[in-house]
């Protein structure tokens, strides 16, 4: 399976930061409130919690997408 990461369109986002709430081990909030997404791969004991917050997310800017690894 190729690892999945998070990726917010930012044009789309609104900085709501219920992403970041929802996955706080994956997505941090800049000074204005925007994300912060963690280039790394989502760890499987998150993958729930990745997916909750993508599909909570109320502008629908944050996607689950797959990448080969490094």
């Amino acid at each position: 399976m190729t690892p999945q990461r998070l990726h917010v369109n930012m044009i789309e986002c609104d900085g709501h930061g219920m992403c970041a709430e929802l996955v706080p081990e994956l997505i941090g909030l800049d000074e204005w409130g925007y994300p912060v997404v963690s280039p790394d791969p989502v760890p499987r004991h998150l993958s729930k919690h990745a997916k909750r917050a993508v599909t909570l997310c109320p502008m629908l800017a944050l996607k689950l997408v797959e990448r080969p690894g490094k």
